[in-house]
């Protein structure tokens, strides 16, 4: 795999008219919080009640107390936002959010990016809350500055980005040289730079898209991130990776606590992901550079990913490293559908043996299902380099024409476990296609007997509901059904719906109970 670097708008003006209409009466804030009001046509030196409200919302953000809350009209807002005054575990956060079913557009057309920059930045700041903008249009074509829809950097704790739409943000300078491994935008970011860590973020609700990224990310947490989660997000139609996981990349003063760690990835939709076009990543091959991950875990730890929707990318879900002699390790990826990715569904370890290793790891109860689209031969799972002690069970993987289910070109690869899948191929069991520790084998008989891999693992139609909707749900009579090996450490207590996760005499195999 070639990589390069890291892979109506206006509301009601009256909200008497807004009630009157059968519009929810405007949030309130906890009895002991104070409530702002900033509209485009207010004035700074106004009270900032709701009938005088302020201008701007760096006003609001250099004012607001500990428990407040920033109430922001509909109307478009021209300005940078920085916010360094926290909130408190005490009284409360310092919360920015929509009045009513008001969008405010926080639009960063025309203004200059100055190094790396969000328009709305969190800086060493706790106990915030920014929820409801629309955030568009922060761009640059200068190399080395970097734009960001919504940056989080320093340390802190508390922090929730929540229901905002982010959008064209854009670095659209041509790389050349050393620059193909530099960051170039990022839709909502998370650095953890400091010796305390960021600690309890949540991103919830988010939508990303449009977004030229260059080698950087669209929505990334990297260095000294401690319990995170990135929920219920949707994440599309970017040039690089979706969702990202990061560690040992320098972020953090010590590498003791430079990896993003005990986090959740949940109920995300991500798709139309794809490096292909993108120049940070070389000169254009054949059949496109395909290293663009739905969602990936470089060098983070202890993280579940779990309940996602991974489509239509390069790279369903990837989980490796790469930085030599640094390891990805105890992630878990369950309960997933990956689904017409590109170059593989599921990756593990380092893409080249200067890379590092994925150890530790679980990939259980996920459904795969034609996946490798483009011919590269990257099968349903591709085992790349240095993979140790992991865990592949209960999943079901139907090949593609290519006929490839796992791929596994690197001879280092020790103590892994492969055991209680479901594999289907259009070629059937005698002409489905494994490589394992970089011997082919033809047929899925041929691939047990050399390997000692999936003793207990089935060939079969795994009898989708309907796959050509999309719709990946087991049928009554599926062979999948009370076929897996139901490990309750490992496989969770749901599926891919939020069902419970064991229903009958023993665990599906697949993403779907």
């Amino acid at each position: 795999m070639l990589k390069f670097g890291k892979r109506a708008l206006i509301g009601l003006s009256i909200a008497a008219l807004g009630l009157a209409l059968g519009n929810a009466a405007p949030p309130k804030a906890s009895a002991a919080g104070t409530e702002y009001y900033v509209s485009p046509t207010g004035n700074d030196s106004n009270a900032g009640t709701l009938a005088s409200p302020w201008k701007t919302l760096q006003h609001a953000a250099d004012t607001a107390v500990p428990g407040s809350t920033v109430y922001v009209r509909g109307g478009t807002y021209n300005k940078k936002l920085s916010i360094t005054r926290s909130g408190s575990a005490a009284a409360g956060p310092i919360t920015f959010t929509n009045y009513a079913s008001e969008l405010p557009v926080i639009d960063g057309t025309g203004l200059s990016v100055t190094e790396e920059e969000g328009l709305v930045q969190i800086i060493d700041a706790s106990y915030i809350t920014v929820k409801g903008f629309e955030i568009r249009n922060f761009t640059t074509s200068t190399r080395n500055k970097v734009p960001v829809g919504i940056y989080v950097e320093g340390a802190g704790s508390g922090i929730s980005l929540l229901n905002n739409k982010v959008h064209d943000i854009k670095n659209t300078a041509t790389p050349t040289g050393s620059d193909l491994l530099g960051r170039d935008a990022h839709g909502i970011a998370v650095y953890g730079s400091k010796k305390s860590p960021i600690s309890g973020i949540t991103i919830d609700g988010n939508e990303l898209y449009n977004l030229v990224l260059g080698s950087s990310e669209s929505l990334v947490v990297n260095g000294n991130v401690d319990t995170f989660a990135i929920t219920n997000n949707l994440v599309h139609d970017n040039d690089n990776i979706g969702i990202d996981v990061i560690g040992f990349e320098g972020t953090a003063p010590s590498e003791a606590y430079d990896q993003a760690r005990n986090g959740l990835v949940k109920g995300n939709v991500v798709y139309n992901i794809s490096s292909n076009n993108n120049p940070s990543y070389g000169k254009t091959l054949p059949n496109g550079s395909n290293a663009a991950d739905g969602i990936y875990v470089d060098g983070g730890k202890d993280t579940v990913i779990e309940q996602n929707y991974s489509y239509n990318n390069d790279i369903g879900i990837e989980i490796a490293s790469e930085h030599k002699n640094h390891s990805t390790s105890n992630i878990t990826v369950r309960n997933n559908i990956v689904y017409n990715n590109r170059y593989t569904g599921i990756a593990m370890g380092g893409y080249d043996t200067n890379r590092g290793s994925t150890t530790d790891c679980k990939i259980v109860n996920n459904t795969l299902y034609k996946n490798d689209t483009v011919g590269l031969n990257g099968g349903q799972l591709l085992v790349q380099y240095d993979t140790k002690n992991n865990v592949i069970k209960n999943n079901i993987m139907a090949a593609s024409s290519s006929n490839y289910l796992i791929y596994n070109g690197y001879t280092q690869n020790t103590g892994n476990t492969v055991d209680y899948n479901l594999y289907f191929a259009p070629a059937g069991s005698a002409g489905s296609l494994w490589k394992w520790k970089n011997t082919l084998r033809t047929g899925f008989s041929a691939y047990q007997t050399a390997t000692g891999n999936d003793a207990h693992s089935l060939f079969a139609d795994p009898q989708f509901v309907n796959e050509a909707g999309h719709d990946f749900h087991l049928k009554a009579a599926s062979p999948a059904i009370d076929a897996g090996y139901t490990d309750t450490a490992i496989i969770g207590d749901y599926d891919i719906d939020g069902q419970p996760r064991v229903q009958g005499a023993a665990v599906n195999i697949g993403a779907d109970e």
